[in-house]
């Protein structure tokens, strides 16, 4: 399935890897975190080699709904109880000024993205105590926060958590114009790292750095990021005939949606599940039935899927590979939030890669032990993949070449899914997804 995104842009083509070669930087996936990350990198002066294995933007940047934002969800109050308050003054600093920097970079350029500033909204129809305290803790920590009793969707709410200051913009406008001064070879799909060597299926690259920006990280050990995350997808429904509704808007009630216009077009969300345990109702179904209540005009022209990955506290892991491996950095665990944490990886990677300190490395650094925090995930985590893992052995199953856990089939996407760490692979087995690294057999 096609986004709005892939269906209105067409990035130009780079070449394969032509053979051996050797940079200062190599940056591995050309996603929104990876071209940001080699376009200050290169900014800066260094040497960058970017490597993708399909095309640029064509993993979950291309499949986003393109909400820049530190608005993420309930997480202030939860972070401040959990990791403390100036863990989360700097989390949601390190955000805003993400945001901020996109609408920077979009002007200095010049760059024609469908930028918008939007405020953004969480907003409940069951209840107020929640939001209420979640606004109250996003102001005291510095951010544009404010307690709504009114917004602009057709339907009453008892109340709403408003963030001024925040953007919505077509994503592969974006990269298209970014990446454009890159060193980037697509159709090269990195089979191992070894050291300071990137070995793809074209040849190999000597690099002082690695930077993994590959949505998952595919090298297990060390780092056994495969232990300390789990992936969600999630369901977009593009609606034509709907009126604006000036601003964006995520629901957070069990079984809410999201809402954010896209030009004259609307895109709805729904239906968050771990991947691989796929829900009993059909969530293309059940938003076209709710925007047709909603909306009565509304007319489905699109729909699509995502994944996220979700770390075991809620944020994302940046900084070094492993203490085991000081020249590899990794990005991952964006949440549903990977547009402003792209760019706050961005930022944060190239300053560490040119020997420089920033004030937020401790807080998404990939060794922090926040038990408090993540203990319930992880047994979660743990729980699910053991069982993955059992059924992988029974006769007959579909396994994940990732670790072989026996994989879903998710009717309504079309795809199998992997319900241990998330690797997805399309109908005739073609992976999709991350962290397997190949196909599967051919399946009728």
């Amino acid at each position: 399935m096609n986004s709005i995104w892939t269906e209105t842009v067409r990035i130009p083509g780079r070449n394969p890897l032509p053979g051996n070669r050797r940079t200062e930087v190599v940056v591995i996936g050309a996603g929104m975190a990876g071209i940001l990350t080699a376009f200050y990198l290169q900014r800066h002066g260094v040497h960058v080699v970017v490597l993708e294995a399909d095309r640029i933007g064509s993993g979950q940047s291309g499949y986003t709904t393109a909400k820049i934002t530190s608005q993420h969800n309930l997480i202030y109050d939860k972070l401040v109880k959990n990791v403390g308050e100036d863990t989360a003054r700097l989390y949601g600093r390190a955000n805003q000024l993400a945001v901020e920097e996109y609408g920077k970079l979009i002007r200095r350029y010049g760059i024609r993205c469908h930028y918008e500033e939007k405020d953004a909204f969480l907003y409940s129809v069951q209840e107020s105590e929640k939001l209420l305290k979640e606004a109250e803790c996003a102001k005291r920590l510095g951010l544009p926060a404010s307690f709504e009793r009114e917004i602009k969707l057709p339907f009453p709410i008892f109340g709403a958590v408003r963030f001024t200051g925040q953007a919505q913009f077509h994503p592969l406008e974006f990269l298209r114009d970014i990446s454009s001064g890159l060193t980037i070879y697509e159709r090269t799909r990195v089979l191992k790292v070894e050291g300071h060597e990137v070995i793809t299926d074209r040849g190999v690259i000597k690099a002082e750095k690695v930077v993994f920006a590959t949505h998952y990280p595919f090298i297990n050990i060390p780092g056994f990021y495969f232990a300390k995350m789990y992936q969600e997808k999630s369901y977009v429904t593009e609606f034509e005939g709907v009126p604006s509704i000036d601003g964006m808007y995520l629901g957070v009630d069990s079984k809410a949606y999201s809402f954010r216009n896209a030009g004259d077009k609307l895109l709805m969300g729904y239906g968050s599940h771990r991947t691989g345990s796929i829900p009993k109702e059909n969530p293309y179904v059940v938003m076209k039935q709710t925007a047709k209540h909603l909306f009565p005009g509304a007319q489905e022209i699109g729909k699509w899927s995502a994944q996220d990955c979700m770390t075991l506290d809620g944020i994302p892991y940046i900084g070094t590979y492993s203490v085991f491996k000081p020249d590899w950095y990794v990005a991952t665990g964006f949440g549903k939030w990977g547009m402003s944490t792209s760019m706050v990886a961005a930022k944060m990677l190239s300053m560490q890669i040119l020997g420089k300190k920033t004030p937020f490395d401790e807080v998404f650094t990939p060794r922090r032990h926040h038990i408090k925090a993540g203990a319930g995930t992880l047994v979660s985590h743990g729980l699910k993949s053991v069982k993955g893992l059992s059924g992988g052995v029974l006769k007959g199953a579909v396994n994940c070449p990732h670790m072989g856990c026996r994989l879903v089939w998710n009717r309504y996407d079309k795809r199998w899914e992997c319900p241990c760490h998330g690797s997805s692979f399309e109908i005739n087995g073609k992976i999709s997804s991350n962290p397997a690294q190949q196909s599967i057999p051919f399946i009728d």
